[in-house]
């Protein structure tokens, strides 16, 4: 059974007459009844009772008709679905995304940009470390991830710079370091300052750049610093600085996590490197037309 078979019976269905099918359909009426026939002899049952004025349905195939329009209707309906994907216009863009990457404002504003201009297309998230979201989008399995530093570089794989923002130091509220502090703008302090600190940092599989780059910069100060503690997200960064257990370093824009319990202060002379870049991943291949369009998209924002 072809569709082209049930487009037939429907139209004589309509028609209630095989001639007047056939004019509708384009084609000469002989070839249409034999078309209906071989339907009916495949189904092993008649369609149409025919008389000299026409042709009217039989119970079977008032029942057929219900069916077959279903099938005509779906059919139409998936080839505009396949059509939409095609153009980028629906499908599923599957995200990743680190979690001090996400605290970045471009990223919400990409985002939201992206759905105003293309509500169909639905955005599955997935987080992780950076070197899960690039291990990932190596894989296929996400095909836009943002990340601050890339860690690794899969064949395949390209890395997109966006944008840069300044480290800040993150200690607990009332640390002695703060004491002259008098929570007017922002205090700042050197890392020489910090020289009898435990550093709580990101391990250097999730952040090797941004966590290889401040230990550099301490012990250009003299010293190198005491680790409490490493974890695999920036977030954890700033919630064991809140319980006390020591101080870090995130990306400025993750200033506000914690304000109550924490306090954020600039760099004094902390030299080259200590920057926090935002970094956009994806497939150098990457075929979606839904995903090519964000990429575009992504190109397009200002940094």
């Amino acid at each position: 059974m072809e569709l082209r078979h049930l487009r037939y019976f429907v139209v004589v269905a309509e028609e209630g007459h095989f001639t007047r099918a056939a004019e509708r359909l384009g084609m000469q009426q002989p070839p249409l009844s034999q078309q209906i026939r071989a339907l009916e002899q495949e189904l092993g049952f008649e369609l149409f009772r025919r008389h000299p004025k026409g042709a009217d349905l039989t119970p079977a195939g008032s029942a057929f008709l219900t069916e077959a329009r279903a099938i005509l209707a779906n059919v139409q309906q998936a080839a505009l679905r396949a059509e939409r994907v095609a153009n980028g216009s629906a499908g599923t863009i599957v995200l990743g995304l680190t979690s001090s990457a996400a605290a970045h404002p471009l990223i919400p504003a990409i985002l939201r940009a992206y759905r105003q201009a293309w509500p169909d297309v639905s955005l599955e998230f997935k987080d992780g470390n950076a070197a899960e979201v690039t291990e990932a989008i190596a894989a296929g399995k996400m095909h836009v991830g943002f990340l601050r530093r890339p860690v690794s570089g899969p064949p395949g794989v390209v890395f997109r710079p966006l944008t840069e923002e300044e480290m800040l130091l993150v200690l607990p509220a009332g640390h002695p370091l703060l004491r002259a502090w008098r929570g007017d703008g922002m205090p700042s302090l050197s890392l020489a300052d910090l020289r009898d600190e435990r550093f709580i940092l990101v391990r250097r599989h999730g952040a090797p750049g941004m966590y290889s780059n401040l230990l550099d910069a301490c012990k250009r100060a003299g010293f190198t610093p005491r680790i409490a503690a490493e974890v695999d997200r920036m977030l954890t960064n700033i919630s064991l600085v809140a319980a006390g257990v020591g101080i870090s370093a995130v990306p400025a824009s993750m200033r506000g996590f914690h304000a109550d319990s924490v306090v954020y202060c600039r760099i004094r002379g902390g030299g080259p490197g200590l920057a926090a870049p935002l970094t956009l991943v994806t497939r150098e291949d990457e075929d979606m037309p839904a995903a090519q369009r964000f990429l575009d998209m992504v190109a397009q924002m200002p940094g």
